[in-house]
């Protein structure tokens, strides 16, 4: 009888721990292929460092990455693949959604299965009101829109014509500008609002140089689309005929600033992080970065959303011990400080997005290479759309 009791106990020591050696299941959305497929590397980049930089186990658990690629925005693929993720792969996070339209897609998956959805781009306001379960490591196109156009209000411009894409994040920048520029005095003398897929841009900027305001305030996602308006904005000739092009930092992504080349000479934006920021955490990033990747590729604002955003998940699972629970994940990411790269951050409790500096950028060319140079900021700026 005793030795059957025993028997008994070890087997189910034996189950703990076989429950306890499984890895912990990180499901990654991201664009992986298609014109956006730098998003995905950049994103995963930083998820991939953080996890070199501070081993593979937490809590005695594995940390796996499930990389899944939505290859764009594609809302329908999004879903499929968070459904496919929480009932077959049973994960215990999803990470990354470059795009709204994805990650508004799976927002309901993460509400039903109870699984922390840690958003590492996608940038409407409206996202971490969708599910209990969204916590947000980017920032908000209304944080960085808000920041532009108040330094464009205090900087001697007083009319301004703005362009932006038509879907969600284009319409939040479009909104928060015109609303604090507008609040501060300032003219919004015309706007656009052009296709998110292959737009010609050509037609629309003479529309803003026939205007002739002070500034246009454009706003495009990161990658081709943003390097052919910034082509454009100086091939049209708006920069000779004396108006600024100001914008949020996805216009002007360090990634793609070399490729933009004298183009993106002189263009103002708003945003949370360049690889110029001056800070002891920031170098250390840098230098870990190229060793991994090497010094070819510069990792941008979704590098260090994707790093910071392990860094909250591996926080968790430190705090709960490896015993994953949804609900008390989110409990500990509420309020949650970390010490990133590109400054202070903090999730607001309240709404479970980022609290961060805004800086004021202008890029400049040091020695080869351009760069978005911080000359002023915002610290702890909340997200103003919500």
């Amino acid at each position: 009888m005793k030795i059957r009791m025993l028997m008994a106990v070890c087997i189910m020591g034996m189950a703990r721990l076989a429950v306890a050696a499984d890895p912990v299941k990180v499901g990654v959305i991201v664009e992986v292929t298609g014109p956006q497929a730098e998003y995905g590397m950049q994103m995963t980049n930083g998820m991939k460092l953080y996890m070199q930089e501070h081993g593979d186990t937490v809590a005695g658990r594995k940390i796996e990455l499930i990389v899944k690629d939505v290859g764009g925005p594609a809302p329908e693929v999004a879903k499929r693949l968070a459904q496919e993720l929480a009932s077959r792969d049973k994960v215990d996070f999803f990470a990354g959604f470059g795009f709204t339209p994805n990650a508004l897609a799976a927002a309901p998956v993460a509400t039903q299965a109870k699984i922390p959805m840690v958003v590492m781009n996608a940038a409407s306001s409206t996202l971490t009101g969708r599910s209990p379960y969204i916590v947000r490591t980017s920032m908000t196109i209304a944080q960085n829109s808000m920041g532009i156009a108040s330094w464009a209000a205090k900087n001697g411009i007083k009319r301004v014509f703005m362009l932006y894409a038509d879907y969600g994040p284009g319409q939040d920048g479009a909104s928060q500008f015109r609303k604090t520029f507008s609040e501060a005095g300032g003219s919004i003398v015309g706007e656009v609002a052009v296709p998110l897929k292959n737009p010609d841009f050509g037609p629309f900027l003479q529309r803003i140089k026939d205007a002739k305001p002070d500034a246009a305030f454009m706003w495009v996602p990161s990658g081709e689309m943003a390097t052919a308006l910034v082509h454009g904005y100086r091939e049209r000739g708006l920069d000779k005929a004396g108006i600024k092009m100001i914008s949020t930092s996805d216009a002007v992504d360090d990634a793609l600033l070399n490729v933009m080349g004298d183009s993106a000479l002189g263009i103002v934006t708003a945003g949370h992080y360049s690889v110029a920021h001056d800070s002891a955490e920031n170098k250390a990033f840098l230098k870990s970065y190229q060793n991994q990747f090497g010094v070819s590729i510069k990792p941008n604002f979704m590098a260090v959303a994707g790093y910071d955003g392990m860094a909250a998940i591996y926080e968790v699972v430190k705090r709960l011990k490896g015993q994953m629970d949804g609900e008390k994940a989110m409990e500990i990411l509420k309020g949650l400080k970390l010490n990133s790269p590109r400054g202070p951050i903090m999730i607001d409790p309240q709404t479970r997005d980022i609290i961060q500096t805004v800086y004021i950028r202008r890029v400049e060319r040091r020695d080869k290479d351009l760069f978005n140079i911080e000359f002023d900021k915002l610290p702890n700026v909340k997200d103003p759309g919500k």
